[in-house]
């Protein structure tokens, strides 16, 4: 939720070895509603695919950024060769206290607000499986984030609720990554809904991993979309292809 895309860093150097990466960012103060960021994201990509209109694109979401390209994916599903998933918030209507607890934030005091992001980062990650660099990494991103910014992403995320119809729509393949010890999420209930509802899809669950899985030293998300997201055919396997992370 943080929109800086700089979490994705841990990931790169492996996916290196098989795409082009390019990582969106959201500016910290925007403010910008669902169908707006859908427009933003959607005239990036744009620009890339002019580029070499003939190249696979994989699309990328964690989190906050799972809920974009949902959205972004039933706007445009022929655009893309795969969806990628990662612990999607979507599952935030599964947990009435979260929600109810997200209305809070805009009461905490300005001075206190930065401080007291730190009660989150258990919830947010598995804190032992996660480099010291990399949980002072996660939490200096929670802290950039402005507190009016914050209140409103999570408002955004209250009001995300595609129809399964529109899920429906989105028939190319999808791979959703569920932590199995997300402390934050329900994201294996929601995984298990959305493979479900989506018609081209299947789950992975990291038994061990928390909300931040991407963060992990043992998660490697180039060997995932290997495994689960690579077509049948072998000479596809060594093809320059393109991962956007959102």
């Amino acid at each position: 939720m943080d929109g800086t895309g700089q979490l994705f860093t841990v990931q790169i150097p492996r996916l290196m070895d098989g795409f082009e990466i390019r990582c969106l960012t959201i500016p910290q103060t925007d403010q910008s509603d669902w169908e707006t960021l859908v427009k933003k994201t959607i005239d990036l990509i744009e620009i890339e695919r002019k580029t070499n209109p003939k190249r696979e694109i994989y699309l990328c979401g964690e989190s906050f950024g799972g809920c974009l390209a949902l959205l972004v994916a039933i706007f445009a599903p022929h655009w893309f060769s795969r969806l990628i998933l990662v612990n999607p918030a979507s599952s935030i209507k599964q947990q009435p206290w979260l929600q109810w607890g997200s209305y809070l934030t805009q009461w905490v005091p300005d001075w206190f607000y930065p401080s007291s992001v730190v009660v989150l980062l258990p919830f947010l990650a598995a804190l032992g499986r996660i480099e010291a660099s990399e949980r002072q990494a996660l939490l200096m991103a929670m802290k950039s984030i402005p507190q009016k910014t914050s209140v409103w992403r999570l408002e955004l995320l209250r009001l995300f609720q595609p129809t399964e119809s529109e899920l429906n729509r989105v028939n190319i393949p999808v791979l959703v990554i569920a932590s199995g010890a997300d402390r934050l999420l329900p994201s294996v209930l929601e995984a298990r809904f959305l493979t479900q509802t989506l018609p081209n899809s299947q789950m992975v669950v990291l038994p061990d991993s928390g909300h931040a899985c991407l963060l992990e030293r043992d998660t490697d998300l180039y060997t995932l979309i290997q495994a689960y997201c690579v077509s049948e055919e072998s000479d596809r396997i060594g093809s320059i292809s393109e991962v956007t992370a959102l």
